[in-house]
């Protein structure tokens, strides 16, 4: 990306992002026809698909993070699956397997059957509840948007999406996500519970059984070409720095970090975090109708992009650390401007 730009392409860019805007509104309005009240974990999971990320969703059951997923593949006109992990799921059930088949001369011949993986929503529900071979199996497909099985590579058709959920209630017979696969979801979003009057709205839809019908708006080819104008919003030296700098501040033994995390964290976000706030930062700057970031675009998602990235120490756990709350208080301490 150039240092600037001329008159003709500022104004180009300018109108991809106005057109940005207005995609971006009207497919988090028509999702939030079905989902009530919970704003920001729409715009969380919209923002992370927007730019090729994963999403981890944390709440109890009930919350609509199964609908979230099913009203987002009509309205964006994409394929969807949802895969229910258990502990008894093997690796094969997720992304196929070699079977033998015969033709109609009779001759045997291996032949792969796909799994449910290959789709472009993904809903893998319940994850932490399968063993961690079969947690695994979703590793390549996260990062690469690929399957290897048999020494043959299957790329799978883009936009490809993975949204995850765990209970975060009950955790006997669960297999807690190993830090590896924690770092490959660029959010971590905790799920609240519901207000008195968005239960009151949710119960009116569901037991009434008012009609809601959902618009496709957007397809995959038109995503796509979303995707690649985030590449073009600048980003500044200084706010680069800062999305760096608010890494950093995770690490104990680091100079930017704060007396908490020194006394409470282990160990800090890897440099994922940081490239996943700038791209989140791209995101709601063009939501926002603008072609640059700013310092509070870089802010706005810092606690879902380093929640699940920070590991506590033993003083941590043993006192309980609220890591959100630690990161928030972590990044309001952080100035800005670098000190010369």
């Amino acid at each position: 990306m150039p240092e600037t730009l001329n008159f003709d392409d500022a104004n180009a860019l300018q109108r991809e992002a106005d057109q940005f805007r207005q995609d971006f509104a009207r497919v988090r309005d028509e999702v939030g026809k079905v989902i009530v009240g919970q704003d920001r974990v729409i715009e969380a999971t919209l923002t992370a698909l927007m730019c090729g990320g994963n999403v981890l969703l944390e709440g109890v059951p009930g919350l609509g993070k199964t609908e979230l997923v099913k009203a987002l593949s009509r309205v964006l006109d994409l394929e969807f699956r949802r895969i229910q992990f258990t502990p008894d799921l093997m690796p094969a059930d997720i992304i196929g397997t070699n079977i033998m088949s015969s033709d109609e001369h009779g001759r045997y011949q291996f032949e792969f059957r796909r799994g449910p993986i290959f789709t472009q929503l993904l809903l893998a529900d319940e994850i932490n509840r399968a063993s961690p071979k079969t947690q695994s199996a979703l590793l390549e497909t996260m990062q690469e948007g690929s399957v290897t099985t048999g020494g043959t590579v299957y790329h799978l058709v883009q936009p490809f999406f993975v949204l995850a959920t765990q209970n975060p209630l009950e955790q006997e017979g669960t297999y807690p996500l190993p830090e590896a696969q924690l770092d490959r979801f660029m959010f971590k979003v905790q799920v609240p519970f519901v207000t008195r009057a968005a239960l009151n709205e949710v119960v009116s839809r569901t037991i009434l059984k008012q009609p809601v019908t959902l618009e496709k708006l957007l397809d995959a080819e038109r995503l796509m070409r979303l995707r690649t104008i985030l590449d073009k919003v600048i980003v500044a030296d200084p706010l680069r720095d800062y999305a760096v700098r608010m890494v950093l501040a995770t690490h104990p033994q680091s100079e930017f970090s704060s007396e908490q995390v020194r006394r409470f964290v282990k160990w800090g976000a890897s440099p994922r975090a940081a490239q996943a706030l700038i791209r989140a930062a791209r995101v709601r700057a063009l939501s926002s109708g603008r072609a640059h970031v700013s310092y509070a675009d870089i802010r706005h998602f810092c606690a879902e992009v380093l929640q699940h990235r920070v590991l506590l120490n033993y003083d941590g756990l043993a006192e309980n650390t609220d890591v959100a709350a630690l990161v928030e208080s972590s990044v309001k301490s952080l100035p800005e401007m670098a000190a010369a």
